[in-house]
């Protein structure tokens, strides 16, 4: 079995041996490194690769949004969760806007924290009910259709478009197209900022 490689970035050393040694008990995950700070994260997670990033939000100096926007620049396949105590809708929403997949507050369950590595390691997002219920806070604008709004929630599953497309008995270039309409229509570059954004101004019923 392919074990998932993850990578920990926190500025207490302690919470990132603490949280290492807990994910060495998952049988398909295994920590291949650390950073204590946003630029040497940067450095580490484009030297190392892992496919999950778990990023601190609050940070000195370069914070986990402006770390996953530098990560990414160089490295688009990378996959960041942040995880995080912060509660600000508008300052987790800009670190799914840099484009991490993930968002979870350190107070979880921790197989929630492993729901999270592994649904963004396949290739889907993870966003915890009480970041949910944060970016909720924002403003409402334009609905989505109600077929936008169906794929788009599941989407915040962690779905894939062909699980998505069994699910609404569609096929996956229908689902794909339907992601393409809703990204223009709210400004989305990708699927973790749709659910963000959507999240933010009520467009979903979840």
């Amino acid at each position: 079995m392919k074990k998932t490689t993850v990578m920990i970035v926190d500025d207490h050393a302690i919470f990132r041996m603490g949280l290492a040694s807990l994910l060495g008990t998952a049988k398909d995950i295994t920590v291949i490194g650390d950073a204590g700070d946003g630029e040497t994260a940067v450095k580490k997670a484009l030297k190392l690769r892992p496919d999950v990033v778990i990023m601190d939000f609050l940070m000195p100096g370069v914070d986990g949004a402006e770390a996953t926007r530098r990560i990414l620049a160089e490295w688009p396949e990378a996959k960041v969760v942040i995880f995080t105590t912060y509660d600000s809708a508008n300052g987790i929403g800009h670190a799914l806007d840099a484009g991490a997949k993930g968002a979870i507050v350190k107070k979880a369950e921790f197989d929630d924290l492993l729901d999270a590595i592994r649904a963004v390691a396949a290739g889907g997002t993870f966003i915890s009910p009480e970041i949910a219920q944060v970016l909720k806070s924002s403003p409402a604008t334009a609905p989505l259709s109600p077929r936008q709004a169906d794929v788009l929630e599941l989407v915040t599953l962690g779905l894939s478009n062909e699980d998505i497309a069994y699910k609404l008995g569609i096929t996956a270039p229908v689902v794909r197209d339907y992601l393409k309409t809703t990204f223009a229509k709210i400004g989305a570059a990708n699927r973790a900022e749709a659910v963000a954004i959507a999240m933010r101004k009520h467009l979903l019923k979840i």
